[in-house]
């Protein structure tokens, strides 16, 4: 019996999931990489390409039945798939708030809950899901985004304490700003107001510095591989921004955090 593992990852279109998925695959990995539309997907060597739209049940659970047909096991599950928005929460309309965590929160599940009962059945498996450093702190004009992420965790963590028992894992991979075109396409909402303009543009133009000089995404690539790999650990931080603001998270006093974000994002 072959011992090459099979990995899932959602989203590998480009940025991240994109070069993870090629990661796996010179790892000796078989992998099979999902995109809303293979027809205009450009080809990944190596690499499978799925249909699947994380956002819609049925086509998640044809994708999952696809891949089991072919390779009759999925062993790693990277939840990559995601979406960026930036606006107030004032100005965030519930339904645009619902529609952002259809995708970040809603579209996790999904994608879990139809790989679980074959990770069960045979007793093994490893489920990566990419959170974000604003995972564990907020961030003006991206509270929605920040929001998604902490029910990433949350529901990371508590699903890891109910499956150990079947030899399933759950791990959480926490990138800061990374080089890709998520932030900068980063939706927002329809009707601003003109109150939080200033403020907003502000916190855009500190995003767009922030990923000119933000790691490529190989950096939080690796990370997922060795979180989906390596031996369990529950948090995995890419190493640069996102390693350092864990660590002030867990020892700096809150206000110390709390005036650093601020710098960050241009306020007073």
């Amino acid at each position: 019996m072959s011992n090459q593992k099979v990995v899932l990852i959602t989203g590998v279109s480009s940025g991240i999931g994109r070069v993870a998925a090629e990661l796996f695959a010179a790892k000796g990995c078989r992998v099979f990489g999902t995109v809303r539309n293979p027809a205009k997907a450009k080809p990944l060597r190596g690499i499978t390409l799925v249909e699947m739209d994380v956002c819609d049940e049925s086509s998640v659970r044809r994708g999952i039945e696809h891949v089991i047909q072919q390779a009759k096991c999925i062993d790693v599950l990277v939840n990559n798939a995601g979406v960026a928005m930036l606006g107030a929460v004032e100005e965030t309309s519930v339904a645009e708030a619902q529609s952002h965590f259809d995708t970040n929160v809603y579209g996790i599940l999904r994608t879990t809950q139809a790989v679980l009962p074959y990770m069960r059945a045979q007793r093994s498996g490893r489920i990566v899901n990419v959170s974000s450093v604003l995972g564990m702190v907020p961030a003006p004009y991206m509270g929605f985004y920040s929001a998604s992420k902490h029910a990433v965790e949350g529901m990371s963590s508590s699903l890891d304490h109910e499956v150990r028992k079947f030899g399933i894992r759950v791990s959480l991979v926490q990138p800061s700003f990374t080089r890709t075109s998520l932030d900068s396409n980063a939706a927002e909402p329809e009707v601003k107001i003109a109150d939080y303009e200033r403020e907003r543009r502000m916190v855009f133009e500190a995003v767009q510095k922030a990923i000119q000089t933000a790691p490529e995404p190989i950096v939080a690539a690796r990370t997922i591989v060795k979180a989906a790999l390596g031996p369990w650990k529950l948090r995995h931080t890419p190493r640069g921004r996102a390693t350092i603001l864990a660590l002030l998270r867990r020892f700096a006093p809150n206000s110390a955090v709390d005036m650093g974000l601020r710098k960050t994002f241009g306020l007073s």
